[in-house]
């Protein structure tokens, strides 16, 4: 890899990590090249990775030496983890623990951790307001990620804490606006008619997380927050209605009464207005 400093960048095939890996790959006078963490290096993504100059090493957070291997010579490195790859609050904090370890191990100088806010330094989780989910969560994907910073620091691994939010990609899936049944195409959000929505391209992580890197020590420690945009449902409604050619409504979701407090058994009297607003959701066995 020359002399440039290397960057690991965990997730590398997927949406945050290989935007970051391909940032850093456009940048040839950035001084750094990327090792591309991946469970399979035969991938379509991971191949693309290599053709443009990656080093793809395979690298599984529940095989932790792996990632400790994966992690020798590097000089910083890019880590997120996804949640959404189980939908379990305790999991991702194990992947968070492996990812500490192999930092501190490897002694790497500049990490960026792809991080959300903790929402019960907000919103403690004794307030009525907010159902308790997976035990101790107001919002299980953020709050894991967020009480995730406080190993990066106990750890004394040199962390600068990229505050991320929604991907306007998320109106290319899941949140895409779908056709009522009066013919109008409708983009129906959980959200106040409005409110702003902050929202990021998903590319403008792994430039940020290398501008920062590219910073040197400046931002060590220090928390960094980034979006793209604050819209209301009216606004993304008219953007996309924009970009499609056609009209799109804004729809909001209205809030619905909470039941009283009853300890744990709170997620399971929400599952089935879950299932209403997200179909895909599953029972957890």
């Amino acid at each position: 890899m020359n002399d440039k400093k290397v960057i690991a960048v965990a997730g590398a095939t997927g949406a945050q990590g290989g935007g970051a890996a391909r940032a850093i790959l456009a940048d040839p006078e950035s001084g750094f090249t990327v090792c591309a963490l991946t469970r399979n290096p035969d991938s379509p993504a991971a191949k693309e990775l290599a053709e443009l100059g990656a080093e793809v090493v395979r690298a599984d957070f529940y095989d932790e030496p792996s990632v400790h291997k994966a992690f020798e010579g590097a000089y910083g490195a890019f880590l997120v983890t996804n949640f959404w790859a189980h939908g379990s609050a305790a999991k991702e904090t194990e992947e968070i623990e492996v990812l500490v370890r192999a930092a501190k191990a490897a002694g790497l100088r500049h990490v960026v951790w792809s991080t959300l806010e903790d929402t019960r330094e907000l919103l403690p989780l004794d307030d009525e307001r907010m159902p308790v989910l997976q035990e101790k969560y107001n919002v299980p994907h953020f709050d894991a990620k967020g009480e995730g910073n406080e190993l990066f620091r106990q750890a004394g691994v040199p962390t600068t804490f990229l505050n991320t939010t929604f991907f306007f990609q998320g109106f290319l899936s899941m949140m895409a606006p779908k056709r009522a049944e009066d013919g109008v195409l409708t983009l129906t959000l959980p959200f106040e008619d409005g409110k702003l929505l902050a929202g990021v391209d998903v590319d403008d992580i792994g430039r940020t997380a290398l501008a920062i890197l590219k910073d040197g020590e400046r931002f060590i420690g220090q928390t960094v927050g980034l979006a793209g945009d604050h819209l209301t449902g009216a606004q993304n409604a008219e953007k996309l209605g924009a970009a499609i050619g056609e009209p799109v409504r804004f729809q909001s979701v209205p809030y619905l009464p909470l039941p009283r407090r009853t300890g744990r058994r709170r997620d399971r009297q929400h599952v089935p207005v879950l299932r209403r607003l997200r179909p895909g959701i599953h029972r957890r066995p």
